[in-house]
């Protein structure tokens, strides 16, 4: 070899710097982290809700027009919440959004409610219109502070759904270094079963360690965990119990640090929600008097006012009733779901299984081929044709004026002039006012009215049944799986423990199964080996004939990841594995029952309230204001011929009339059919909140059980409100009518 002299070695000596220089030149360019950076952006936008998304660019762009920072108090506790849940703004964005928002709304608001007005009128009315400008204006300021405060909103959000997860996340964690004590795989192996976020979270825990931002998985995971020391502390000492079991020198302690972080993950969930039952009767009660029962009696008060308050119209109640009040308590009941502690929740296999999407549309088969509809077609279609039907009073008012169906004493007449006829019920009913016709005040039109909330609620409920009822199905097979699961897995690995290999113990334990959800699941397996000549692995993961293809659950086929890794150990060291897992099964499900009971009756009261009290509640009160209605449009009426009578001396006895009482004195009120409106509209709203609010509190966050319930609830409770509505403003009218009647022959006026 020769030797480098001193000209070759500065030579080489160059050569190398200018090699180093562009590696590091590249590196300062961001070529490998802009790479890794993407995906992880790629993913995150994935699985990142699309709200957050819109709320991040309207954040920017608000910051780019409207620049105010908060003070450095209220940033720093704003920057810990837009980090929990992984908002690409900053707190400067999110307070000028909180101002920007409300700006850009009330002008909006202004110029449709004043401007426009003037635009297609030479003398508009603008009582309506400087209404609506002074409540959104009041609303506007009012909302600058939940503005302010949405990135906490999302990050309790973001908090709940992660703590439905906290529980399976040590579950998986310690499952894995059961029998591979390496944390780094553990995470990995948690965060591939686990849905978003916490998914997102621990993928971003070994994220930060590849992008070299933390020297170590134990260093990275200790800061995610700072994050959390506020909100759930038995998570973190579960994790810590886990980091401590890397240092442990013999097996069993080992062991036991690993045992003792997923029974001190169940212990301490249970304790917690135990408290929040406890604490959760006031805080629903108060939610349940101040946004149902006190806002639906109320209503029946309302047509005395409005009768003689004239100045009071249907758009201040819609005003109140369909958007103050809802938001209000959608916010209330945000504020009692941020306190729910951590539990054992369940995940929408749609997510984590493509396949499964198909289930959540309309199939329809046309030859050999599957073509999917959205359900959403067919809800926009049904909630049209409803709406129609419901609005055709007022476009029958507009297309052919005067006319009307009159019921008489001598029958129905048809007419073509609101003026001519005196009868008992209208189906239009308009009633002229200074030379102007206000209404529909007949009991036709409020009928009609009915088909409005029916339109709402039957378009969102089949829309949300159809989205969700197939994946119900599915879930409540493999519910049915997991149950079995424990006892089933405990069998197998006794059968691997007794020297069978892997593939003979799922023929036998399918046989000693049979009939059950996890013999058939153990019998698929077994088929998959043995006709198709799989192996174990292949036979259970399979994309196309794999079991877990028509069970998919995350708590089997972490299981089962479990077995084929522990297999290559040995027999001995994959028995042991799955018989520990199905004790761990156990204990989660044992846990899963008792907060279930904890929570059976808060959650009785609330769907007793969201399936038969406040339909049955809000369709007496319909009922009430339609005879109310009737009878002071009918006495209005019949103080005009009284006066009349009066001034013309053929009931002098009564002449004091002229002096307070008049026909004047009664006002024409709201008409049933925008009354009616109102409050079908607000029952369906209650139905969406209190439905969420009761799947938040028994489930924690778990879309496709809410969307299941929402299917239900909306369908059957609307059905019920109509009917009742329907039945008693019928009832109340003919008994109205008969008085009204009894009234007129009395009188003989």
């Amino acid at each position: 070899m020769d030797s480098i002299g001193p000209e070759n070695f500065k030579e080489f000596e160059n050569k190398y710097k200018e090699r180093i220089k562009k590696e590091f030149e590249e590196l300062k360019k961001g070529s490998r982290i802009s790479t890794q950076s993407k995906q992880y952006q790629d993913f995150k936008t994935q699985w990142m809700p699309k709200r957050l998304t819109i709320y991040e660019k309207a954040c920017n762009i608000s910051e780019s027009i409207l620049k105010i920072s908060p003070d450095k108090k209220e940033a720093e506790a704003m920057q810990e919440y837009i980090n929990i849940c992984h908002l690409n703004v900053t707190p400067t964005g999110v307070k000028s959004f909180s101002f920007l928002g409300p700006i850009v709304m009330i002008l909006l608001v202004s110029f449709l409610s004043v401007i426009i007005p003037f635009l297609i009128s030479p003398e508009p009315n603008l009582s309506s219109g400087m209404f609506f400008v002074v409540f959104t204006t009041i609303f506007g300021l009012i909302m600058i502070i939940p503005l302010s405060k949405l990135p906490e909103f999302f990050a309790n959000n973001w908090r709940m759904s992660v703590s439905n997860e906290m529980v399976l996340s040590i579950f998986y964690i310690v499952t894995y270094m059961r029998h591979t004590s390496n944390l780094e795989h553990a995470i990995d192996f948690a965060a591939e079963h686990l849905p978003p976020p916490l998914s997102l979270d621990l993928k971003k825990v070994i994220w930060d360690v590849e992008t070299q931002k933390y020297e170590s998985v134990k260093e990275s995971l200790d800061a995610y965990l700072e994050t959390w020391k506020k909100w759930n502390m038995e998570y973190v000492e579960s994790m810590h119990l886990i980091e401590a079991s890397l240092y442990e020198n013999s097996e069993s302690r080992r062991l036991d640090s690993l045992e003792k972080a997923l029974r001190l993950m169940l212990d301490e969930t249970y304790e917690k929600m135990l408290h929040y039952a406890h604490n959760l009767q006031s805080p629903l009660t108060m939610l349940n008097m101040l946004g149902i029962v006190l806002p639906i009696l109320g209503l029946v008060i309302l047509p005395l006012i409005v009768s003689f308050m004239e100045a009071v119209k249907w758009y201040h109640l819609m005003a109140l009733y369909n958007l103050a009040l809802p938001i209000g308590i959608y916010y209330l009941g945000r504020i009692i779901l941020s306190t729910r502690p951590s539990g054992y929740g369940e995940t929408d296999i749609s997510k984590n299984n493509p396949e499964m999407k198909k289930l959540s549309n309309i199939v329809v088969k046309v030859g050999n081929s599957d073509i999917q509809i959205s359900p959403i077609y067919g809800a926009v279609l049904l909630f049209m044709v409803l709406f129609l039907i419901g609005i055709s009073p007022i476009l029958i008012h507009f297309l052919v004026p005067g006319w009307d169906i009159v019921v008489t004493k001598e029958g129905v007449v048809f007419i073509d002039n609101y003026k001519i006829p005196e009868g008992k019920f209208y189906f239009l009913g308009y009633r002229e006012d200074n030379d102007r016709y206000i209404g529909p005040f007949g009991l036709g039109s409020a009928i009609i009215s009915l088909f409005i909330p029916l339109a709402f609620g039957l378009s969102l409920g089949l829309y949300f049944s159809v989205k969700s009822k197939n994946l119900i199905k599915v879930r409540e097979e493999s519910k049915k799986l997991e149950n079995e699961f424990a006892g089933a897995l405990f069998q197998l690995g006794n059968r691997i423990g007794d020297g069978l290999p892997i593939e003979i113990a799922f023929s036998k334990v399918s046989e000693v199964t049979a009939g059950t959800t996890s013999g058939r699941f153990f019998e698929l397996v077994s088929l998959n080996i043995t006709k198709l000549g799989m192996n174990v692995e292949s036979a259970i993961f399979d994309p196309k004939r794999g079991a877990l293809v028509y069970y998919p659950s995350n708590l089997i086929e972490s299981s089962m990841k479990v077995l084929v890794e522990s297999s290559k150990k040995g027999p001995i060291v994959a028995s042991q594995a799955i018989i520990n897992v199905s004790e761990y099964i156990k204990q989660i499900h044992r846990v899963d029952e008792r907060l279930k009971d904890l929570m059976a009756d808060t959650i009785s009261s609330l769907q007793s309230q969201i399936s038969f009290l406040t339909p049955a509640i809000a369709g007496i009160v319909i009922g009430i204001t339609s005879m109310i209605t009737t009878i002071l449009g009918s006495l209005k009426d019949q103080m005009a011929v009284l006066s009349s009578s009066v001034e013309s001396g053929n009931l002098g006895g009564v002449g004091g009339l002229n002096n307070g009482i008049g026909p004047d004195f009664f006002g024409l009120g709201i008409p049933t059919f925008y009354f009616q409106i109102i409050v079908g509209v607000y029952v369906v709203q209650i139905i969406y909140i209190m439905t969420m609010i009761v799947n938040g509190i028994r489930n924690g966050a778990d879309p496709l059980n809410e969307r299941f319930m929402l299917g239900k609830n909306l369908v059957t409770s609307t059905i019920l409100y109509v009917i009742i509505s329907f039945i008693v403003m019928l009832v109340f009218n003919l008994v109205a009518g008969m008085v009204l009647s009894e009234l007129v022959n009395t009188t003989g006026i």
